[in-house]
């Protein structure tokens, strides 16, 4: 049996505006001092989590009573127990927002137990929305009858950090829907009409904000060739556009997908068809080119290039940030993965594990990696959690740095040090492999040798 809320708690935030601590301790007086001061502290770091506290104070009180993991699966449950499937969903977000957020500030769970309760969330909200819509489209006549929950052959794909099981708490979700055209025979495009008007009024389920918030936004531009095609289209379109015109970028999109809702065996198997596609035998070395070219653009586009200080720094994008962890990772998956099926797996933690188990990586490199990752997320939580926006750019004004550091537990000084030498570690680790140095003079040799190393650019490889 996992234990009480309060029974757990080994981490509080720094107390940054003791106004609205003092007004939320006040709210909260009959808790327990350390929930008290874990509720408190929270509030007055982050706006959003005090509005929170505030208009679900009622069920905050009793979900405190129990472990984090019984008041998430009692979210879960009751999410689908509404009148109103939109409202029901909107609840259900607000109130895990809010138990995750303090199972994580206050050291209960880990980061692979925060992401993972964010995803199941995800998955469920998605799975919710395609059982509801597949099954109005069934009782109109569009789709054959069936058990909705199974998509009538309609499948839902996780990418990125949903795919991954790492979202954040104002992530994005990335999705690509799909049909299995073979169950539509003679019926095909008006299966492919209704699946189009399940994945429009699905997205506005999930994405649209109302007086009673949003679920998740939701992103289904991942799709193949998404300026020309449908919301939805059938698994024989999306396998020949990756056969004839699928790009580096879709190969590493690809390491993190995985069947989330629908017709999950069908899920399957279209990923399975894809494994020669994203998993090359032969070492890809073009692989590592086309990941440091979207470094370097991603860069260029976003006005990231520049001195490296703290305000206004993107730790996603920015150098040092999340985004060269995961393309480090990703690139060697694409350029070893295709001949050792062990080092496919999706998440970041587990695939640099992989690599260092199978000689890639050093594992004192893995093992910086491993905790400037973890760090690096918990600043992009902490920033999300402030106002619920989606971001990763530290603030531009020291007030609002303190804010943050507070929601750290730190102090602004410290927290200052620490996040500049984290970017330059990783900055350090990951940019000799994207661009490694080479010597500024060859060493002496003969005209034949020379003739031969100058000509080496054009042998196959």
């Amino acid at each position: 049996m996992t234990q009480a809320f309060a029974s757990r708690l080994n981490l509080c935030p720094q107390v940054f505006d003791r106004a609205v601590a003092d007004e939320v301790a006040l709210a909260f007086a009959d808790l327990s001092a350390p929930l008290r001061d874990l509720v408190s502290a929270s509030a007055s770091c982050a706006p959003y989590l005090r509005d929170l506290s505030r208009s679900e104070a009622a069920w905050l009180r009793q979900a405190l009573t129990l472990s984090p993991e019984d008041g998430f699966a009692a979210i879960l449950a009751q999410m689908d127990q509404g009148t109103d499937l939109s409202t029901s969903l909107r609840q259900a977000k607000r109130r895990a927002a809010l138990l995750i957020a303090l199972a994580d500030l206050g050291g209960i769970w880990d980061l692979g137990q925060v992401t993972e309760a964010l995803t199941q969330l995800a998955d469920c909200a998605v799975q919710m929305c395609l059982t509801t819509l597949v099954g109005d489209e069934m009782r109109r006549g569009k789709l054959p009858q069936g058990d909705p929950a199974l998509g009538a052959g309609m499948l839902v794909l996780a990418m990125g950090k949903m795919g991954a099981r790492e979202l954040n708490y104002s992530s994005d979700i990335d999705l690509i829907c799909l049909f299995d055209e073979s169950r539509y025979p003679d019926t095909a495009q008006e299966a492919r009409t209704a699946f189009i008007r399940v994945t429009r009024k699905m997205s506005s389920l999930l994405s649209d904000n109302t007086p009673e918030g949003y679920v998740f936004r939701t992103d289904l531009r991942l799709r193949p060739d998404a300026s020309v095609t449908p919301v939805c289209l059938s698994m024989a379109a999306a396998s020949a556009y990756y056969e004839a015109e699928g790009r580096t970028w879709e190969r590493a999109a690809y390491i993190k997908a995985r069947p989330c809702a629908g017709d999950m065996a069908a899920g399957h198997r279209f990923l399975a068809s894809l494994t020669p596609f994203v998993w090359r035998r032969h070492l890809d070395f073009a692989a590592i080119q086309d990941a440091h070219d979207m470094r370097l653009r991603i860069r260029e586009h976003r006005g990231l290039k520049g001195p490296l200080v703290v305000e206004g720094h993107n730790v996603k994008l920015g150098l040092g940030g999340i985004r060269e962890i995961e393309f480090f990772t990703q690139t060697r998956q694409l350029i070893a993965g295709g001949r050792d099926p062990d080092l496919r797996g999706s998440g970041t933690e587990k695939a640099l594990q992989a690599l260092s188990a199978k000689g890639w990586l050093p594992a004192d490199v893995v093992a910086e990696l491993t905790q400037a990752y973890r760090d690096l997320r918990l600043i992009e939580h902490r920033l999300q959690m402030v106002l619920d926006e989606q971001t990763q750019t530290m603030p531009e004004t020291p007030a609002a740095i303190a804010r943050v550091a507070a929601f750290c537990g730190l102090e602004e000084g410290a927290f200052r040090r620490s996040f500049l030498d984290r970017l330059r570690r990783v900055d350090h680790l990951t940019e000799g492999f994207f661009s490694p140095n080479a010597p500024e003079t060859l060493p002496d040799t003969s005209p034949q040798a020379r003739a031969v190393v100058e000509g080496s650019s054009q042998y196959p490889a």
